[in-house]
């Protein structure tokens, strides 16, 4: 290939239009030319990326929500599939989400295009028959974690431990007194991070028990700081009533980076607390419907990122009807409390950071280009 190549790519909701930035903007370092189009939000965009639907369109969460949307996003995929392959791209990456991609995914190879997927889906945690649909889907997967590529090699699928870009995004040591600064926080407050989520639903379900766990954590020299994802801050102003609760459109890793400790609703977020060394209580609920579909199905006895990596408890996890304002704020005055505790989670994050630090785009620019012969 003596040209820059053309990709194709969706990614869904904020996490993953975070790691597809980190990825096109690496990507970009090797094809300066490089052209990329399909479903994307605003990180991708500012790498240049051609969004023919916003990613907004695919944050959901769990069978409920897929039910209410799915005529909308059956009709989305099939369009942007026959969009592709009547002017094939190079390759094809699919960035997460699974349930919408993996069915795009196997549609496009089947037409004869390269198909990627940057995320191996968690089947070491749950729902491990999705291997099969790996294996129809994609050709190469980029894996995040140290242990993946071994299973998925097992199962025939070709594989690259290529670490996470936002190990290479976030410093190793985190700017504190900057951050502080920019958010206008005094430097000798206790500042906790509340993050709520990226989708309505987190909003909807997990908000109120971090808001009501502010109003018990409350007292003079504590402050509390909740990033929104732009467009959903009217959602969480009415939940607010008179707390005080200094809310900020984005800036969650300033937020991290100033805080002192988050309440933080599991997913991405967790792993973005753990690379900022920050001490966190894991927090998430959903519709009942959801839990009862999903609880059985665990194959690991956690849920947060940084316990799964660390095949240990070393943050809270409350989850469902454990998912209290009272609990939250019990184990959130037990971190405060307990100094030593504190310092062992962070040198326990500093080594998950280091082992997740391994130069993410040029790993995947590297296993991109020999499947495209680029």
């Amino acid at each position: 290939m003596t040209t820059a190549p053309r990709l194709g790519m969706v990614a869904g909701e904020a996490s993953g239009d975070l790691l597809a930035g980190l990825l096109l903007q690496g990507l970009r370092e090797r094809w300066p030319g490089l052209a990329s189009e399909g479903i994307g939000g605003p990180k991708m965009i500012a790498q240049g990326f051609e969004t023919w639907w916003p990613h907004s369109k695919l944050s959901i969460f769990g069978y409920v929500d897929a039910l209410l949307n799915i005529r909308e996003l059956l009709s989305i995929r099939k369009q942007l599939g026959t969009r592709l392959i009547s002017n094939k791209p190079d390759v094809f990456i699919g960035v997460d989400a699974p349930d919408f991609n993996f069915g795009l995914e196997t549609r496009l190879r089947e037409a004869g295009i390269k198909t990627v997927h940057f995320v191996c889906p968690s089947i070491w945690a749950w729902r491990p028959e999705r291997v099969e649909k790996i294996r129809a889907a994609a050709d190469h997967v980029l894996c995040l974690f140290p242990f993946e590529p071994e299973i998925l090699h097992q199962a025939g699928i070709g594989a690259t431990y290529v670490g996470h870009p936002l190990a290479d995004a976030i410093p190793l040591e985190p700017p504190r007194a900057a951050s502080r600064e920019a958010l206008k926080l005094p430097e000798q407050d206790t500042v906790i991070a509340l993050l709520p989520g990226s989708r309505k639903s987190e909003i909807k379900y997990i908000a109120p028990a971090l808001i009501g766990a502010a109003r018990l954590l409350a007292k003079p020299g504590r402050r509390f700081v909740m990033p929104v994802v732009p467009g959903l801050r009217g959602l969480v102003e009415p939940m607010l009533q008179g707390a005080d609760i200094q809310l900020v459109d984005g800036q969650s890793h300033a937020v991290l980076a100033a805080c002192d400790l988050t309440l933080v609703a599991s997913g991405t977020a967790t792993l973005e607390a753990a690379l900022f060394k920050r001490p966190m209580v894991i927090a998430y609920r959903m519709h009942w419907l959801n839990w009862w579909r999903m609880k059985d199905k665990g194959l690991l006895p956690w849920v947060g990122l940084p316990n799964i990596l660390a095949r240990d408890f070393l943050v809270p996890e409350l989850i469902q009807h454990a998912c209290t304002p009272e609990n939250l704020a019990r184990e959130a005055e037990a971190l405060l409390a307990d100094a030593p505790r504190r310092a062992a989670l962070h040198q326990r994050f500093v080594q998950l950071h280091e082992l997740l630090r391994q130069d993410t785009a040029r790993r995947a620019s590297d296993a991109i280009a020999t499947l495209i012969g680029a």
